[in-house]
């Protein structure tokens, strides 16, 4: 696969199909991208050897459309027309191999009175109705990082689009293009919820359903040490176990969750009682227990958490604490190969295992760079 290197869910998704076993070359440009740190901890670039293509140069054109014809995909993230306007757009692509899956990775899609402006991820999703329901009854909407519209939205989309197209085109003998938008697959994400605002059991206003914290039983409440806990007992039985561990199965006046309008009578004796203990001692009282308590980890205490530590869900590889691989395969399992490389630092050997044998002639050309 050739990813031509981009920014947030497009490197990602080409991580994640090299964390699953891809043969992924990465085409960087002379001097390197846009990064948001050290390149050694640039997590999304791991897996995969760096070349760095000037695709301005016809030889460096030349070089992707030769490692495109070896290819099952490319993967690409530019505007509409740039990759097109370079030669090195889908019909460039696929004129030399026609099995070729081209995934395109935008915002707003390829086509649309959008297509061609600047955006970035809250932009998408703002569009798409899903930040609108996020965050507190009466407060603005919350930004939930760029997990909803670079990385759940887009990346995610764009690697189930490339793979069922590549097993597509084994039958067909056809490639074609994916276009996978941000706020397509945003949309996509909101299905359920959708599915109840029409049903009538979901209000289009923020705090003040079942998921998005205005159930009380649904919800993350403050302890004494000033930690948070969150709540999630849906079922009759679970909610029936966490009254027990609270102490509040036999409560006096205790409101019915089922009536929604005693939930903030409810959501108040909860807070209360759970603001008598702190995070440890709920911790302790809720160990083993089906009632769908869980602790709100920070970044740095998820990777020590007994269950993540049990089941290696982060590891240390080159010497940087990050997510294994993900999902999980009983026969074939994923392994993480390479740290990630720095724009260029693989072009001569990368090129070289891709079938491409003129690196000499490329490099004092001008059309190819090696990091010096």
């Amino acid at each position: 696969m050739v990813e031509l290197a981009g920014i947030g869910p497009a490197p990602f998704a080409a991580m994640l199909l090299a964390d699953l076993g891809a043969d992924v070359i990465r085409i960087d440009r002379p001097g390197g991208g846009t990064t948001f740190g050290p390149y050694d901890n640039d997590l999304l670039n791991r897996g995969r050897p760096s070349v760095a293509v000037d695709l301005k140069h016809p030889e460096g054109v030349r070089v992707v459309l030769d490692l495109a014809a070896r290819a099952d995909a490319v993967i690409e993230s530019f505007r509409p027309g740039v990759a097109e306007r370079l030669g090195v757009g889908p019909d460039d692509c696929q004129a030399r191999n026609e099995l070729l899956v081209y995934g395109r990775m935008t915002g707003w899609g390829q086509d649309g009175p959008l297509a061609h402006t600047a955006g970035h991820d809250v932009g998408y999703v703002a569009l798409t109705g899903a930040l609108h329901a996020i965050g507190d009854a009466g407060g603005p909407p919350q930004i939930p990082l760029n997990l909803v519209g670079d990385f759940g939205g887009g990346a995610m989309y764009l690697v189930v689009g490339i793979l069922a197209a590549v097993m597509e085109a084994r039958t067909s003998g056809k490639g074609q293009v994916v276009d996978a938008a941000i706020v397509d697959g945003a949309s996509h994400l909101t299905m359920m919820v959708r599915g109840m605002l029409a049903a009538g059991s979901w209000q289009d206003r923020r705090g003040v359903n079942i998921f998005d914290g205005g159930a009380p039983f649904y919800a993350v409440y403050e302890t004494s040490d000033g930690r948070h806990i969150t709540l999630a007992p849906l079922e009759p039985q679970f909610y029936r176990e966490l009254l027990d561990r609270l102490g509040l199965a036999d409560a006096p006046g205790l409101p019915d969750r089922a009536d929604r309008s005693a939930w903030p009578r409810l959501r108040q004796r909860l807070a209360e009682r759970i603001a008598s203990r702190s995070l440890a001692e709920w911790l302790q009282v809720f160990e083993g227990s089906d009632a769908c308590v869980a602790p709100v980890l920070s970044l740095d205490e998820a990777p020590r958490h007994p269950h993540l530590a049990a089941r290696e869900t982060f590891v240390d590889h080159g010497g940087v604490l990050q997510p294994a691989p993900a999902p999980r395969f009983s026969r074939t399992p994923a392994a993480l190969s390479s740290p990630p490389s720095r724009p260029g630092q693989d072009t001569r050997t990368a090129l070289h295992a891709w079938g491409i044998t003129d690196v000499d002639h490329l490099v004092a050309a001008g059309a190819v760079y090696e990091e010096s």
